[in-house]
């Protein structure tokens, strides 16, 4: 799971190298959470216009975590 994120949003930003993913322990309510670190200029490419695309990213997670019964939430920092 963290590599597909890795791989998405590699290549939407201008800086891929700084791209990094953290993920938390899953929570009580069985969650685990995937924290989205690029750099400051590579923000507004991955958030998009009025969340567009931070709103796919997100889709396209939650669908592959289902894949695999897992829950999962995509916090961009």
């Amino acid at each position: 799971m963290k590599e597909l994120l890795i791989s998405i949003v590699k290549g939407l930003v201008e800086k891929p190298d700084e791209v990094n993913v953290t993920v938390d322990e899953v929570n009580e309510e069985g969650i685990t959470v995937y924290h989205l670190h690029v750099a400051e200029e590579d923000m507004g490419r991955v958030i998009g216009r009025q969340g567009r695309i931070a709103k796919a990213i997100r889709t396209v997670m939650r669908a592959a975590a289902a894949r695999n019964d897992e829950k999962i939430q995509v916090e961009i920092d």
